[in-house]
């Protein structure tokens, strides 16, 4: 049975005289968001306009007294809840570092932020309880306490290992990113805290744990509410039937072939229609003037386009998902040949910001004179800036579909055709990217821990460069959902070296094998590509150098690869022999990466 729903803003969810504490039960998972949900969160707060929906939580509410505490237990939304006071606490502890300079206003607003984390009348007792699993609430309090909304309280051991710490620092570091510079740091804390506050969630009690799953399953399984694409659908049919009465099959017909062209992942599709907006805004503004596409205005541009001439609309929608389809590799068709692993690159690097850009440009190739072979070019460079930009965050994520949009607006305004758009697009990610020196760094540390799926496509490519047509390996099969090739720690990354490694790695002594691990196990030149079903793991270093499978093919690090031609012939491993092959493997990343080529 459900008790209440209500849309409120986060103030009032966290309000500082309610008598509420949200309770993550001990049979919940841990805390497990990681940097791309900070990320998300993060950015869609800030980029959308106040009042931005992130959402329903469910609580279960089994108080009776409405003198007491409110104990609501989170059975959906934790994550969710954890995390956003994360943030205000990272705000809070951010602003408290001006608080010299802040007026009385702002003093108050600060006060009340810290009140907004506590039960109210109280100096320890938490408004959100996180569960006691892998140090959650004793992490959480520690950061509350180092943040100065606590009181004094122990860091428990290797909190700063562990995903509330993490989180809180990345919260920190983007805060200081925001503020760098800006002539009125402490205006633009309290400008993303009001965006914190008006953000919505929809609050949902229920009064057992009953009411609580069968409301789950319901939302989860049985039907959900109209997505953004479906009103688009619903406004773009009931339009067209209006002027073409009892043709609305033939128009449902067309719409569904544009869905055939995107696929079945709604957040795909809803990209799509921001970065078709983004990517041809310029030849749009004169129906609508939105400076960019956002989750929060998708509907509102498209009603605008609808309106102005819904025919057109559909028909440029067609014709840019038709491109879309190559550019996400749902198309049966194959795209010209120079472009296929050019796009699949940039697909695994995570370089999907630059659809917006591509969509154009492949869309209007005959308009600016492109041929398929500068097509490629344009993408190897954008694959080539998506490796640096994704080990450095340089330039930050939030700055991509502006940069690129801003990329088009150049090209079209300085009327560039042909090879000259290759040479300007080039130029402009090189002047924008992280410089060499910042690039090697990152490179030169633990790489696989900061960002695996780089990592990954970094030995992939420079093992794809060696390859001929008559030695090429698809390094990117699948077999079901895990990848055939994999990568493959040649030190061991376990908690528990295997004796036999201690004896290589530190001539016997645990401790300098552990200290070891710590600080090289990570690195490029300690990390290889083998096929999965290897199974190396743990092994030795000579059972992982000649492993074969059943059928006698070598599958450990004499498997043919140019990547393992020096473990191929090696009888140790040693923390030399790692720094030896984490510069040379740099070394021809960095230049494999350039964009100055």
């Amino acid at each position: 049975m459900i008790k209440s729903v209500f849309n409120y803003p986060v103030s009032q969810l966290f309000e500082d005289t309610a008598k509420v504490v949200y309770q993550i039960p001990r049979y919940q998972r841990p805390y497990t968001w990681n940097k791309k949900h900070w990320e998300d969160l993060f950015d869609d707060i800030l980029d959308n306009d106040p009042g931005y929906f992130l959402g329903s939580i469910i609580c279960i509410n089994q108080t009776d007294d409405t003198m007491a505490v409110q104990h609501l237990e989170l059975i959906d939304g934790q994550q969710r809840i954890t995390t956003l006071s994360i943030l205000m606490a990272s705000i809070y502890v951010s602003l408290s570092e001006y608080s010299d300079q802040l007026s009385e206003d702002q003093k108050l607003e600060l006060l009340n932020l810290k009140r907004k984390l506590l039960l109210k009348g109280t100096e320890d007792s938490i408004r959100v309880i996180p569960q006691i699993h892998n140090n959650n609430q004793d992490d959480y309090r520690a950061i509350l306490s180092e943040f100065g909304v606590l009181s004094e309280v122990e860091t428990p051991p290797n909190a700063g290992n562990r995903k509330i710490y993490k989180a809180a620092r990345y919260f920190q570091n983007r805060i200081n990113t925001l503020i760098q510079d800006h002539e009125d740091p402490c205006g633009e804390i309290i400008n993303l805290l009001d965006k914190v506050f008006r953000s919505t969630l929809v609050k949902i009690e229920v009064a057992t744990h009953a009411d609580a799953y069968t409301l789950f399953e319901s939302l989860n399984n049985r039907g959900t509410p109209l997505t953004g694409i479906d009103l688009i659908k619903n406004k773009l049919l009931a339009k067209l039937e209006i002027l073409e009465p009892g043709k609305i099959d033939y128009y449902f017909t067309h719409w569904n072939k544009l869905l055939g062209y995107l696929g079945d992942d709604y957040s795909i599709q809803e990209r799509f229609f921001r970065q078709y907006y983004n990517g041809f805004r310029e030849e749009l503004k004169e129906i609508i003037q939105v400076p960019v596409a956002t989750r929060s205005n998708l509907i509102q541009i498209y009603e605008r386009l609808i309106n102005h001439d819904v025919k057109v609309c559909l028909k440029n929608l067609l014709a840019a998902g038709k491109q879309y389809s190559y550019l996400i590799s749902t198309s049966d068709e194959s795209a010209s040949q120079p472009l296929v692993t050019p796009l699949r690159d940039l697909e695994q690097i995570q370089g999907a910001p630059a659809y917006l850009l591509m969509l154009n440009l492949m869309v209007r190739k005959s308009a600016f004179a492109l041929d398929t072979s500068m097509l490629a070019q344009i993408v190897k460079s954008l694959v080539r800036f998506f490796v640096r930009r994704n080990l450095t965050d340089i330039p930050p994520t939030r700055d991509l579909t502006r940069l690129f949009m801003a990329m088009l607006e150049s090209i079209r305004k300085q009327e560039l055709t042909g090879a000259n758009i290759v040479t300007f697009i080039r130029e402009q990610l090189a002047s924008v990217s992280a410089p060499d020196d910042v690039f090697r760094q990152k490179l030169e540390g633990p790489i696989y821990e900061e960002n695996a799926n780089a990592t990954r496509f970094i030995l992939c490519a420079l093992e794809e460069h060696y390859m001929t047509r008559e030695t090429w390996v698809d390094l990117w099969k699948m077999d079901g959902k895990q990848y055939v090739w994999t990568i493959e720690h040649i030190f061991p990354q376990g908690e528990n070296i295997p004796k036999a490694w201690v004896t290589m790695i530190a001539d016997g002594d645990k401790e300098l094998a552990a200290e070891h691990q710590r600080n090289h196990v990570h690195k490029l030149g300690n990390l290889t590509i083998t096929g999965f079903n290897s199974a190396l793991g743990n092994k030795s270093f000579e059972d992982k150098r000649d492993r074969m499978d059943r059928k006698g093919r070598p599958v450990g690090f004499r498997n043919g690869l140019k990547l393992n031609q020096d473990l191929a012939n090696a009888d140790t491993w040693s923390v030399k022999q790692i720094s030896s092959r984490t510069k040379k493997l740099v070394d021809k990343a960095v230049g494999y990466f350039s964009l100055d080529q």
